[in-house]
C-alpha cells in the first residue's frame, strides 16, 4: 500500500532523484516560522495538506519528495530571543526541535525537514542575489528609518514601540508595524514618542541605503508565466485572486535587504553589514533544504522538463510564492523548476474567534497531543474541515460529531462488523455456529452474484472519482468520496443480510464476506493519505504482509481492480485479531476540553498558576493539621514509649508502591468473560501480568498502549488460573455503573513512583494481607471535583503533573 509509514521527520534514507520517463513530483509546504508552537490552523494550512498529497502521490507510484523546514531568520526571531533572554540561534534550535517533534506526532512524512539557518541557505541565496545583481534587476534606494544611538543600530519595525497616532486610540505600547489596540498598520516613523524596545531610549530618524528587486521591470515575464501556469496547474481560485490583486495594484520595487544581524549576509561590499530580507530568502529555503537532502539538488530544482512543483500554504503567503519568488528565479535567467500548482487554504477559526499564534488563542499542536485524542482523529477532523474555498470553524462539538458518527459509527462499524464475523469460530457455542474461524472464504461465484457485481461497479466509479479529485488537489472532496465508499459498504452488508445468508445460502455469504473484506483492504489504501496510523492498524488486523499491500498505480492495474473488491484478499488467508478502531468522545469530555482551551495561552497559564497556588495552600493546611495532631497526642510512659522490636509502621499511602505503568498488551481472559489480562511495563526488566475486572466498563481497544497507575506491592493472587502480579487503579461512580482508569500525564516516565506530598517513606516490599494496609488506605482514595486522583486531599503526583480521570468526580478509587 505504498508508504504506510508512521511518518515524522528525520528518517534518513537514500535520497531520491528524478527518474526519466516517470512523473517526478516535488512538494513543499510553507515554512513555519520558528518563534512559536504551531496551532491547528497553521498545521492544516500547509504541512498536513502537503503530507496528504505527498502520500497520495506515493500510492500512485509517482517519484515524490516532500520538503519543508523552519523559517529562522528575521526580526521576529530576534524579538523572541530578546523576550527569552537568549541568542537567536538558541531560539531557533529550541523551536526547530519542538516543530520537528510535533510534526512527527502528527505523522507528517517529510523526505527532509530542515531549516533556513544553514550554510546551504547562505550559498543558494547569495548565488541568486549575485545573478540578479549581474542581470541588473536590483537597484539602490535611500530610506528613512529610526536609529538607536545607544544600541548603535537601525531599528526594525518590531524593535520600536511608541504611542499610536490614531485619533481616539493613543495606545502607548503600539508596535512599529501595527497598533495591537486599534489594528492600524503603521510605519515606525509615524509613532509618537517612539522608544527602542531594547534600551527604552528615544531613537532618531536617519537615512539608510537598501537594495530593491525591480519587480516593474520583470512584470512582462512574470505575467506571461502566471497566465500560462495558473491554467495549466489548475491554481485554486483564492490563489489566482490574491495574485491578480497584486498585479492590478501595480508592481513596485521591493526592498530585499534589512538592517539586522540575524540573516543571510548581503554579498556586496557596500551592504555587507546588512542581511537579506526574510521574504526574499525564505522561499529560497525550499531549495536549500533540498540541497541538505541531496548534493544533486539541481536535478530537482533546475529540471522543469521533468519535475512538477506543487506548493501548499495559507492565503496570506500567496503573493510571495506567485510574485516574489518566481520573479527572483526568472531574474536569474537560469532554467529553474517553477511552481506548477499551488494549493491555498483560507482561515480555520476557533469556536467564537480566530486562531492566533501571537495572542495564543486556539488549540495548538502540543495541546492536541495532550488531549489523548488519537492523531488519526485530529487529522481526519482537520481535513474534513479544511478551509479550501472559505473560512471554516473548529468547534469541539463538531469534532465530537464527526468522530462519533463518521469514524465510529460509519467507518469503524463497517470494518469491525466484517472482520469480527470472519473471525468467529463456528465450533464455539457462543458464536451460534457462524463465522469462518479467521479464514477468508473462497467465493468463485462473485462475478455472477448480481448484488455484489453492481456493488463492485459502484465502488469502482467512486475510486475513479477519488483519483480525479486527489489529482486536482481537492483533498476534502477525496476524503468525502472515500468515506462514501465506507457508507456503501454498510449498505451492502445490510442489503445482503449476510447473517441470514450464512445459514440459508453459504456460497452467497462467502461472496459477501470476501468482497467486504476486500473493501476493508481498499479503504485502508484510500484513507492512508489522510489517516496513516488508522491504515496501519487495519493492515495489522487483516494480517497482510507489506509485499502484497494495495497501491493505486495505473501500471499495476489497481484502479480497474477496485471494481472487483473480492479479488483483493486470497481465499484461505488468515486475518488477525479484530479490535475496535475508534473510541466514543463523550459530552462531559467535550465540555472539559472546551473549558480547558478557552481564552488565550496566557489566560490558561494564569489559571494553572492559580490552581497550583490553591493546591499548595491545601498541602500546607494538611501539614499544619498533621503537626497539630501530633502535639495533641498524650505523652506516653517510658515503658509505653519503648519501641517494640517488630513495631508496625503507620498505615498511610507511603506504604503503597504505586507506579506509572504502560499497558503493552491487553486481551480477554481465556476463561472469564469479565476479566482482561494485561502485560504492563512498570519500569522493571520484565513486564508484569495483571488481571483486571474491567471488561464491562472499558472497551478492549481503549486498554491498549495506555499509561495507568499500578499498585505494585500487593501480594500476587491467582484469578481463574492466571497469576495477577499487580493491580490497575480505577475510579468508579457511587453506584458502580461507570468505571474509568486513573491516568498519569502522558509525559510521566514509565516506572516512576507516584508520590503524595507530606507522606514520604519507602513502600513495603509486599503488603501483608493480614494487616489490611490496602483496605485501610483505600477508603481515603477518591477523585475530586477537578477530576484529580487524591489520597485524602493530596493529589497523586508525578514529575509531569497530577494523575486524573476523564469524567468521574467524587468517585472511589480501587
Amino acid at each position: 500500500m505504498g508508504d504506510i509509514s508512521s511518518g515524522g521527520a528525520g528518517d534518513r534514507k537514500v535520497p531520491k532523484l528524478p527518474v526519466e520517463g516517470k512523473r517526478n513530483i516535488l512538494i513543499t509546504s510553507a515554512l513555519p516560522y520558528v518563534n512559536n508552537v504551531p496551532h491547528l490552523g497553521n498545521i492544516i494550512g500547509s504541512v498536513l495538506s502537503a503530507d496528504v498529497f505527498a502520500r497520495f502521490c506515493r500510492l500512485r507510484g509517482y517519484n515524490t519528495i516532500y520538503v519543508c523546514g523552519t523559517d529562522e531568520y528575521g526580526t521576529a526571531t530576534e524579538t523572541k530571543a530578546m523576550e527569552e533572554n537568549c541568542s537567536p540561534k538558541e531560539i531557533c534550535d529550541k523551536y526547530h526541535a519542538i516543530h520537528k517533534e510535533l510534526y512527527k506526532w502528527f505523522n507528517i512524512n517529510f523526505d527532509e525537514f530542515g531549516r533556513t539557518s544553514t550554510p546551504q541557505q547562505t550559498e543558494v541565496c547569495q548565488a541568486i542575489f549575485k545573478k540578479l545583481l549581474e542581470n541588473n534587476w536590483l537597484s539602490e534606494n535611500t530610506m528613512q528609518q529610526l536609529y538607536c544611538d545607544t544600541c548603535k543600530r537601525f531599528l526594525a519595525d518590531r524593535f520600536v514601540e511608541g504611542t499610536c497616532p490614531m485619533q481616539g486610540c493613543h495606545y502607548d505600547s503600539a508596535r512599529g508595524d501595527q497598533c495591537e489596540k486599534c489594528g492600524k498598520l503603521l510605519n515606525p516613523t509615524e509613532l509618537q514618542d517612539p522608544r527602542c524596545k531594547v534600551c527604552q531610549n528615544t531613537p532618531r530618524v536617519r537615512d539608510t541605503d537598501h537594495l530593491f528587486l525591480e519587480l516593474p521591470l520583470l512584470k512582462d515575464k512574470l505575467e506571461e508565466y502566471i497566465n500560462h501556469v495558473s491554467v495549466a496547474g489548475s491554481w485554486s481560485q483564492n490563489a489566482i485572486q490574491a495574485t491578480l490583486a497584486w498585479l492590478k495594484e501595480g508592481l513596485k520595487p521591493r526592498c530585499i535587504t534589512r538592517d539586522l544581524k540575524w540573516g543571510v549576509p548581503v554579498p556586496h561590499e557596500k551592504f555587507k553589514d546588512k542581511v537579506l530580507y526574510v521574504w526574499f530568502d525564505a522561499p529560497i529555503g525550499y531549495i536549500s533544504i533540498t540541497a541538505c537532502y541531496t548534493a544533486e539538488w539541481e536535478k530537482w530544482w533546475k529540471n522543469p522538463e521533468n519535475v512538477e512543483l506543487y506548493q501548499f500554504m495559507g492565503k496570506d503567503n500567496v503573493p510571495f510564492h506567485t510574485v516574489m519568488f518566481p520573479s527572483s528565479l526568472i531574474g536569474t535567467g537560469e532554467n529553474w523548476t517553477m511552481l506548477k500548482s499551488i494549493s491555498v487554504t483560507e482561515y480555520l477559526n476557533y469556536e467564537a474567534g480566530k486562531f492566533s499564534k501571537s495572542k495564543g488563542i486556539g488549540v495548538f499542536g502540543n495541546d492536541a497531543k495532550d488531549t489523548n485524542i488519537p492523531v488519526e482523529v485530529w487529522r481526519y477532523y482537520l481535513l474534513t474541515n479544511r478551509p479550501e474555498v472559505s473560512d471554516t470553524l473548529f468547534t469541539w462539538a463538531d469534532l465530537q460529531a464527526k468522530l462519533n458518527s463518521e469514524l465510529l459509527n460509519n467507518l469503524g462499524n463497517f470494518i469491525n462488523r466484517v472482520l469480527s464475523f470472519i473471525a468467529k469460530d463456528p465450533a464455539l457455542g457462543e458464536n451460534k455456529g457462524v463465522g469462518y474461524n479467521s479464514i477468508i472464504p473462497d467465493a468463485p461465484g462473485a462475478v455472477s452474484h448480481s448484488l455484489t457485481k453492481n456493488f463492485g461497479e459502484k465502488v469502482g466509479d467512486y475510486v475513479e472519482q477519488y483519483i480525479e479529485a486527489m489529482e486536482k488537489v481537492k483533498l476534502k472532496q477525496g476524503l468525502k468520496i472515500a468515506m462514501s465508499i465506507s457508507g456503501e459498504g454498510n449498505a451492502y452488508l445490510q442489503e445482503s443480510k449476510f447473517w441470514k445468508l450464512y445459514k440459508e445460502d453459504q456460497p452467497s455469504c462467502a461472496v459477501v464476506m470476501k468482497t467486504s473484506a476486500g473493501l476493508v483492504c481498499l479503504l485502508a489504501c484510500l484513507l492512508e493519505p489522510f489517516m496513516p496510523s488508522f491504515s496501519l492498524e487495519v493492515i495489522k488486523q487483516l494480517n497482510m504482509p507489506p509485499e502484497v499491500q494495495v497501491s493505486l498505480s495505473d501500471e499495476k492495474g489497481d484502479i480497474g481492480k477496485a471494481k472487483r473488491p473480492w479479488e483483493f484478499l486470497p481465499a484461505g488467508h488468515r486475518i488477525g485479531t479484530p479490535e475496535p478502531l475508534f473510541k466514543e468522545l463523550r459530552d462531559e469530555e467535550v465540555e472539559f476540553f472546551r473549558q480547558k482551551f478557552a481564552g488565550s495561552q496566557s489566560d490558561r497559564a494564569l489559571k494553572a498558576e492559580a490552581e497550583a497556588k490553591e493546591l499548595a495552600k491545601q498541602l500546607q493546611k494538611t501539614e499544619v493539621s498533621d503537626a497539630k495532631d501530633k502535639k495533641k497526642r498524650p505523652s506516653k510512659s517510658a515503658a509505653e514509649a519503648k519501641p517494640k522490636v517488630s513495631a508496625e509502621a503507620e498505615v498511610s499511602i507511603s506504604r503503597l508502591d504505586i507506579r506509572v505503568g504502560l499497558i503493552t498488551k491487553a486481551q480477554k481472559h481465556p476463561d472469564a468473560d469479565s476479566l482482561y489480562v494485561e502485560e504492563i511495563d512498570v519500569g522493571e526488566a520484565q513486564t508484569r501480568t495483571v488481571v483486571s475486572g474491567l471488561v464491562k466498563y472499558i472497551p478492549l481497544g481503549d486498554m491498549q498502549n495506555r499509561k495507568v497507575c499500578v499498585l505494585c506491592n500487593l501480594k500476587p493472587a491467582t484469578m481463574r488460573g492466571i497469576k495477577s502480579q499487580a493491580m490497575v487503579l480505577a475510579a468508579s461512580n457511587h453506584d458502580h455503573t461507570k468505571v474509568e482508569l486513573v491516568e498519569p500525564p502522558q509525559a510521566a516516565p514509565v516506572g516512576e513512583r507516584v508520590t503524595f506530598p507530606g507522606f514520604e517513606g519507602e513502600p513495603d516490599d509486599v503488603l501483608n494481607p493480614k494487616k489490611k494496609v490496602w483496605e485501610t488506605v483505600q477508603v481515603d482514595l477518591h477523585t475530586n471535583k477537578e477530576l484529580i486522583a487524591c489520597y485524602k486531599d493530596i493529589p497523586f503526583m508525578t514529575s509531569a503533573g497530577v494523575c486524573k480521570v476523564s469524567s468521574i468526580c467524587d468517585g472511589s478509587i480501587r
